[in-house]
């Protein structure tokens, strides 16, 4: 595997690759980063992975210093997945100067949910993703699915400016308990680790009622979020959200169109001491 940091190096290794299939990340890769590598190959060849923690969708009171870096173990483990090139750019590899052009999703998709919490998150998530791909060029990209709205961005984001590459999403990678794997569970004490797996239980719990048909109106729907919310909270819990939307375009479902069968997702964040987790299901 090649260790690239240059943006001139790595279109110099791949020029005239035309099948590229490309997986971003922040480092600290687990298993879940692994199963998109592997889907990556199922795609393309060659798989190119890029570690970096992008500073511009980190909110100032948010973990950019302490986010896990660990790039030896991650190189060791990408060059068990036959990954072709690592492309681990410094800040000023990438940002040589003041990254003033921004790309930033619509309101009504970057705005909510995530967005809301998180007003940084999408529109660096959109510029460093923008700035990768024109690095890498690849033909498809893989993305998990538990960062659904994210996905949904990108996707949207590739689509609109006519971006020569797939997205492909991939399901969502989890423990044996179903807590969903992610970097950030690195942060949970023993305690909060074994409670962590709750909050997948409650996305189920909310599945199981929506798809009993218990709710019938908005304000139905309202009510199971918001019981969802109470249990989290009797726990210890400090959710954000637990949100019931269409998973076309992330927005609440009108009566109509949930009887008619509109297909949704359920979607959650919350604090467990400090760590923030997040999660989703389709229904």
């Amino acid at each position: 595997m090649k260790i690239i940091s240059t943006i001139d190096e790595l279109r110099d290794q791949l020029r005239g690759q035309l099948r590229t299939a490309f997986v971003p990340t922040m480092g600290n890769l687990h298993e879940g980063h692994l199963s998109l590598m592997r889907l990556a190959r199922r795609h393309g060849d060659p798989v190119v992975a890029s570690i970096f923690v992008n500073r511009l969708q980190f909110g100032p009171n948010e973990d950019f210093d302490k986010y896990p870096r660990t790039f030896q173990a991650d190189v060791e483990k990408l060059e068990k997945e036959g990954v072709y090139v690592l492309f681990a750019p410094t800040e000023k590899d990438l940002y040589p100067e003041p990254q003033e052009y921004r790309v930033l999703p619509p309101n009504d998709l970057g705005n909510i949910l995530e967005g809301e919490f998180r007003p940084s998150m999408f529109p660096g998530v959109c510029t460093v993703v923008t700035k990768l791909f024109s690095c890498v060029q690849p033909r498809v990209a893989v993305f998990g699915k538990k960062d659904y709205q994210q996905l949904m961005i990108i996707r949207n984001m590739a689509r609109q400016l006519a971006m020569p590459t797939e997205i492909i999403g991939a399901e969502t990678f989890r423990a044996g308990d179903g807590l969903a794997l992610s970097s950030r569970n690195g942060y949970l004490s023993t305690e909060e680790r074994a409670e962590a797996p709750f909050l997948y239980q409650t996305l189920n719990h909310v599945a199981e009622q929506t798809r009993a048909g218990l709710s019938s109106t908005p304000a139905d729907l309202l009510a199971l979020e918001q019981d969802a919310m109470d249990r989290l909270a009797a726990r210890g819990w400090k959710p954000d959200y637990v949100s019931i939307r269409k998973r076309m375009n992330l927005q609440p479902p009108t009566r109509d169109e949930y009887l008619a069968g509109e297909q949704l997702v359920v979607l959650t964040a919350a604090k467990l001491g400090n760590t923030r987790l997040i999660d989703n299901l389709e229904i």
